[in-house]
């Protein structure tokens, strides 16, 4: 289910988003800098379908060492801070709602999901594994990742669930405007719960600030 609120949240967000990678916290940086390196050598040769790939921060490392990169999102003005990158491989940025995507069976190697288990509504899992599954060659892999409340930096604040269940956070702009947007947090046993029963989890890491993993056929 598109939502319009965190489609316009990330819209306003688009030209600062890139702050969260940079905040002064040595611990967090390096876990984004072994996901970094992790995640450039796992693209190594690979077609890669980058969903909701934002500014380009990790199609930016998969274009140093993949064959080919198409780089998706919904919000124009995330993709126009993307395609600002340097990129090593051809790649192509397409607009695109992540319900309603265009690509064929059987077109990619790798699927990348960035930031975005986190807002999807904890009702409705099993939509985006078929989402992402649809476009998979035989035996190509899944790669997803996201942040754990410490992350989040000094404001965290929730402001209660929806309908559906789902955790609602307040964001800001540096400008001060202010976003209700979907934010839920999982821990290791949670997050192995959700996905196992659809995927072979091959790899998973979960660290204080990010957790990714690695997703095969089961």
């Amino acid at each position: 289910m598109k939502d319009d609120k965190l489609i316009q949240y990330y819209n306003d967000r688009a030209s600062e988003y890139e702050q969260i990678y940079f905040r002064e916290v040595p611990e967090r940086r390096e876990e984004l800098r072994q996901m970094g390196e992790y995640l450039r050598e796992f693209a190594t040769g690979k077609d890669v379908l980058d969903l909701c790939c934002g500014t380009g921060y990790w199609t930016a490392i998969m274009g140093q060492t993949a064959r080919s990169i198409v780089a998706s999102d919904v919000s124009f003005e995330m993709l126009e801070e993307a395609r600002k990158k340097e990129y090593a491989c051809p790649t192509v940025f397409m607009q695109a709602d992540l319900f309603d995507l265009p690509f064929l069976a059987e077109s990619f190697d790798l699927i990348t999901l960035g930031y975005w288990y986190s807002h999807h509504s904890c009702d409705d899992y099993e939509t985006l594994y078929d989402i992402l599954r649809a476009p998979l060659r035989a035996g190509a892999k899944i790669w997803m990742c996201d942040n754990n409340p410490p992350a989040e930096g000094a404001k965290t604040d929730s402001v209660g669930k929806d309908e559906r269940g789902n955790n609602i956070k307040a964001r800001w702009t540096s400008e001060g405007r202010e976003y209700h947007i979907i934010k839920n947090y999982f821990s290791e046993k949670q997050l192995r719960e959700l996905i196992e029963p659809h995927f072979a989890i091959e790899t998973f890491v979960f660290k204080p600030y990010y957790w990714w993993m690695v997703l095969g056929e089961r």
